[in-house]
């Protein structure tokens, strides 16, 4: 067992505080936990003081997340909350304890306690099954008995919360058939129509009844993503949700969820109010219309799929692949959004445009305002935004041929696979240039692939996932000598990067190539830590602002670009939340107030605030993107700030 002690700034007093005490400084307070450490684990124990605000935040999250990170056990089963706040008197806790957990084991139930012992108050969250009759009886009579077990050490039911629906049957078990009757009569005196929360304290319904789970369906239904998670269950996936409502922590620095809740703070557009329309949606019961309902596209509509839920949410609900799912059973055989075909299908206008050499006319018809304006107004598109400019020739047309593949050619093998995303061939192609000659640079010899490559994204965050599944096959296709020759793949846009670890194998779960590319996908700053450790970037020495990719937050992490930042001497921290322009959703026609509101919450206001010389670091191209349509911000890839100051660096600086 470890104790630490956790030092951070007193807002109110200005002070440093450290558990219940303060000091005047840091430095004051980080000796004073140390003290406390020291008189809690005498000789027995390790402590640690925690000092560095981002490892505070770590800390704590482990008990702010725990109510609903113990919704699932160590091997991913459901746990429920029936019996969350129970409290005995604290000196008969470990009594009580010793008999609850035998209790468990007599019901073959698991569960984890935890709460604020020193009040007798014990939280928990147990594996019981709610959805079959077998499982609900023995809900039931476990909760019978624990009701005797709390009453017999002189406990609460409810030290906490209230008894309501989940425990006011079991009243007469603490006061006693005599007082609760004189409940009943109490409430008749006043509420003689019983109009007011009838069946919930006076004359209860049974515990067993209403449960949440009862209408829904029973067994997975047809759905087009794996959810392994989940068993392939979309009902269970739906179910992830219990409410815990960190999706509507509005504080800076609060994460990346929820982007629209955080704008519109309207409950329907949080994760969890999402997540309730969806299962509500599945029971039938409220909304009756199923995947065609316009209740549930109108709460998804603002939903940026910036997947900040998957990471920030304590337990991983995925909004942003419930809504693509929903997207596509809800057009399913219907006629779509134009923006969908627009921009849900750029890829295909865009490798079009290329091979009929159309980018530099397309970009002179987009700077004529009445076509541009009615080219948005065709494609769906906000009239506020204007249209990007297109490379007017792709990075693969204009790059040096890759290297082979090992065993495949003359010359020194491949170190790694180039992947040419959509985003950086057609409309950025100065990122992948500059990051073949860091690469270059850092002694690493890259690859291209033999044919077009798409990561299938703008097709999945629209719901064409039937068209996704088509392209990403396409390049699995094309990328398998890579993977056979057991290179690994380098992705320069964060969101295709995100797209080839998670959506690709949870839509393709049963070709075993997706799964190898999920596992060889690395981004830009990745592949340099992890195959030249011992190149060292230029030295920059600038502050820097700017934007970590939403999708890179959920679900890659951004540990080595900060560490790459860190070694090219480039100090301070970029910003979190969404850009806002996320892909697609930001150019929609009806989200154009909500994206600028997202971006104006952390990211234009830091840019704004940067000082002079401050270096904007971009690595996705939607927020790249909205820098410069929302303040003419230019922004780069860090791949591009590091290769314009390669040559500033004597040889003895790269690689070995």
């Amino acid at each position: 067992m470890r104790t630490a002690g956790v030092v951070g700034d007193h807002p109110a007093e200005g002070a440093a505080a450290v558990g219940g005490g303060v000091g005047a400084d840091p430095a004051e307070a980080a000796e004073a936990a140390r003290r406390v450490c020291r008189a809690a684990t005498g000789a027995t124990t390790g402590e640690t003081v925690v000092t560095d605000p981002r490892d505070q935040r770590a800390l704590w999250r482990v008990r702010e997340d725990a109510s609903g990170t113990a919704t699932r056990t160590a091997d991913g089963s459901e746990a429920w909350p029936g019996w969350e706040d129970c409290a005995v008197p604290p000196a008969r806790l470990g009594a009580y304890l010793t008999e609850f957990r035998a209790l468990l084991a007599e019901y073959g139930l698991r569960g984890l306690p935890y709460g604020h012992f020193g009040d007798g108050c014990i939280h928990v969250r147990i594996d019981f099954d709610l959805l079959t009759a077998p499982g609900i009886a023995r809900f039931r009579a476990f909760s019978l008995d624990l009701a005797d077990l709390v009453t017999a050490h002189g406990g609460s039911l409810s030290g906490e919360h209230g008894d309501g629906l989940a425990r006011a049957e079991l009243l007469p078990r603490m006061y006693g058939e005599e007082m609760v009757g004189l409940f009943h009569r109490f409430k008749d005196q006043w509420d003689p129509d019983n109009g007011l929360n009838p069946g919930v304290l006076a004359r209860p319904a049974a515990i067993d009844d209403h449960l949440r789970f009862a209408p829904l369906p029973r067994g997975p239904v047809p759905v087009a993503f794996g959810y392994p998670e989940d068993g392939g269950d979309f009902t269970a996936a739906v179910r992830r949700c219990v409410g815990v409502a960190k999706c509507r922590d509005t504080e800076p620095g609060a994460g990346v969820m929820c982007p629209s809740y955080r704008v519109t703070r309207e409950e329907k557009h949080s994760t969890r109010g999402r997540a309730r329309l969806l299962h509500e949606m599945l029971a039938g019961e409220v909304v009756t219309d199923g995947w065609r309902s316009r209740e549930v596209h109108d709460a998804l509509d603002l939903c940026l799929s910036c997947k900040g839920c998957r990471s920030d949410c304590p337990v991983n609900v995925d909004m942003a692949t419930y809504k693509a799912e929903f997207l596509h059973q809800h057009y399913r055989g219907r006629l779509r959004p134009a923006a969908h075909y627009a921009m849900g299908r750029l890829p295909d206008w865009l490798r079009l445009t290329a091979a009929l050499r159309l980018a530099r006319p397309a970009n002179a018809l987009a700077a004529v305002p009445p076509l541009a304006a009615l080219a948005k107004r065709l494609g769906g598109l906000t009239p506020e935004r204007p249209i990007p400019p297109i490379a007017t020739a792709p990075f693969t047309r204009t790059t040096g041929p890759g290297a082979p593949l090992p065993g495949g050619g003359d010359g020194p093998a491949a170190d790694l696979l180039l992947l040419p995303d959509t985003f950086t061939n057609y409309l950025a192609p100065e990122a992948g240039h500059a990051a073949r000659a860091v690469l270059a640079d850092a002694g690493l010899t890259s690859a291209l692939p033999e044919g077009p490559v798409c990561c299938g994204l703008t097709y999945v965050s629209t719901g064409q996932l039937d068209r996704a599944r088509a392209v990403m096959r396409r390049t699995l296709d094309v990328l398998e000598p890579a993977l056979d020759a057991g290179l690994p793949v380098t992705v320069l846009e964060p969101p295709c990067a995100a797209a080839l670890r998670t959506d690709l194998p949870e839509l393709l779960p049963d070709d075993p190539r997706a799964a190898r590319l999920a596992v060889a996908t690395r981004t830009f700053a990745a592949t340099l830590e992890e195959f030249a450790p011992d190149w060292h970037p230029p030295r920059i020495d600038r502050p820097v602002a700017g934007q970590t990719h939403c999708h890179q937050h959920a679900v890659l992490g951004d540990d080595p670009e900060r560490r790459l930042r860190e070694a090219a001497g480039l100090t301070g921290d970029l910003s979190g939340g969404c850009c806002g322009l996320a892909g697609n959703f930001g150019f929609e026609k009806g989200h154009y107030e909500v994206s600028v509101s997202c971006a104006e919450e952390q990211l234009l206001p830091a840019v704004r605030e940067a000082p002079p010389g401050t270096v904007v670091l971009a690595d996705g191209y939607s927020c790249r993107t909205q820098l410069d349509q929302l303040g003419g911000h230019r922004s780069r890839h860090l791949a591009e700030v590091l290769a314009e100051h390669l040559s500033e660096r004597p040889a003895a600086g790269r690689a070995g």
